[in-house]
């Protein structure tokens, strides 16, 4: 009798994750090893050292994830492994290792796409908060289209899902056309002295300021005209196509980073100028906690950081409010690192109430790359059949919706 569990593998970029989750609804383990201080004297994630540390980390994960879990491998239905999109080596670590446990088993393997996992993080987490279990032979009944968007250091999507028989269907709706939403985030923390990653540091630290303090726009996106009905020149613009997308619905980040950084230069904010105290000696390092780094800043870079994320947050509201009421979906799904931001949780949810819409989010520790998600969205495909070859690699630009 089939027990429904799949072991998921996470690895798209900085995070080893495996965990192992029984029938797309109940979580029974969920390992992550971070690199975060790995790559926190860098500012960011290093590829190469990214893969070494998959590499060291990924046998002892998995079998942390099966003893936490109390099962074998002998116990799984099915292997289920991020295929994309990620960084290429990275990815190659976990696509391997489940491939090697996958024939040495005889399990099927499942590709799941990294941004799929996300969206199945929200649905994952509705399901084991339902007091109605999800039947053993097909997906929850609660399940219905929803808008979604998946928001984090490396993507911002929004997605029109809609439930089928044999699984989930997304149509890309928007997307952003240069810097996600959580790269901003970061490359303004770096620029104002904090550690990797910075989005934690901006929300922690957006709530001492004022929101209203330094004026934030953001440009309609235009169809470039002279472009309509021609081939996309990069992989970019092929994988994820923005031509028949509306433009309301497109988001840049770009142009506020620039914003804030030329803020700083014209009111000589550097790192160390944002000393309060003279006696206190600028560091080199960034600071180890809340409290230090609010004994660095003035109140001037206070304001500014509100106003940032006052700013991005409200451009994600914006766009996603409205992508649901053309679509008139009555649900949205917030999901992805950022996700995770206080903020933008209590103005979604805020305004979700005002509009008389459902919003739901995942938990904190689902909303970061997690292999939980991973084994969640490969669910509707072990039931479906859908499997993966041996000819299973890497696909770093791997689309979703197009």
């Amino acid at each position: 009798m089939s027990t429904g569990l799949i072991l998921g593998i996470e690895s798209s970029c900085d995070e080893t994750a495996a965990a192992v989750v029984q029938r797309g609804s109940r979580t029974l383990s969920s390992v992550v090893a971070s690199q975060i201080a790995t790559h926190a004297r860098y500012g960011g994630v290093v590829p190469e050292l990214a893969s070494r540390e998959h590499l060291r980390a990924i046998v002892p994960v998995v079998r942390a994830a099966l003893a936490q879990a109390n099962v074998a491998l002998a116990d799984l239905d099915a292997i289920a492994v991020t295929a994309g999109p990620g960084l290429a080596g990275a990815l190659l670590v976990g696509i391997t290792y489940a491939k090697a446990l996958a024939f040495a088993q005889g399990l099927p393997l499942i590709a799941v796409n990294h941004i799929e996992g996300h969206i199945h993080a929200v649905l994952l987490h509705e399901r084991e908060s339902s007091s109605f279990p999800t039947p053993p032979d097909q997906a929850a009944e609660a399940d219905e289209s929803a808008l979604a968007l998946v928001v984090s250091g490396g993507h911002t999507h929004l997605f029109h899902a809609q439930p089928r028989e044999t699984g989930w269907s997304y149509k890309l709706v928007g997307r952003t056309l240069d810097d996600a939403a959580g790269e901003a985030y970061d490359k303004v923390a770096k620029l104002l002295g904090f550690g990797y990653p910075g989005g934690p540091w901006i929300d922690a630290l957006a709530r001492f300021g004022d929101p209203d303090a330094v004026h934030f726009a953001f440009a309609l996106m235009k169809t470039k005209l002279h472009m309509v009905g021609k081939i996309p020149r990069t992989k970019g613009a092929r994988t994820s196509p923005i031509a028949d997308l509306d433009p309301h619905f497109l988001f840049s980040f770009s142009g506020i980073k620039t914003a804030v950084l030329r803020y700083v230069e014209l009111n000589n904010l550097r790192p160390a100028a944002l000393l309060r105290a003279k006696s206190i000696p600028a560091s080199s390092r960034p600071p180890r906690s809340k409290d230090e780094a609010l004994a660095l800043c003035s109140q001037q870079v206070l304001d500014l950081i509100a106003s940032f994320q006052h700013a991005v947050v409200g451009d994600l509201m914006k766009k996603s409010f409205a992508a649901a009421e053309s679509l008139g979906a009555r649900r949205i799904l917030v999901t992805g690192g950022v996700a995770a931001n206080s903020e933008l949780r209590a103005r979604f949810a805020a305004e979700s109430a005002r509009r008389r819409l459902q919003v739901a989010f995942p938990t904190l520790a689902l909303s970061t790359d997690n292999a939980a998600m991973i084994a969640a969205a490969a669910w509707p495909r072990l039931l479906s059949g859908t499997f993966a070859d041996t000819s299973l690699s890497a696909d770093p630009t791997m689309a979703l919706g197009r």
